[in-house]
């Protein structure tokens, strides 16, 4: 089994790469309050059809780049 995430689409600057910031609810372990933690995934898109504010699938792959570790499954959402 592959991990799969939801994200939002914040570059597609590159070609067949776009990058997509994914956010999870962390707890601090003394005070206990909740907080945001984004990462960014570096994500091959190879029909290049995803655009900057596009809710994204993406799924774990082998590496395909110094930083590309993740694919596009599906667009769950256009912006626009």
């Amino acid at each position: 089994m592959r991990k799969r995430l939801i994200g939002k689409v914040i570059s597609d600057k590159m070609q067949k790469t776009r990058v997509v910031v994914g956010e999870t609810l962390k707890q601090h372990p003394l005070y206990k309050k909740f907080y945001k933690h984004r990462t960014k995934y570096y994500v091959h898109d190879e029909k290049e059809e995803s655009k900057v504010g596009d809710t994204v699938l993406i799924e774990e792959t082998r590496p395909l780049s110094k930083l590309k570790r993740w694919r596009l499954v599906k667009i769950l959402k256009k912006e626009g």
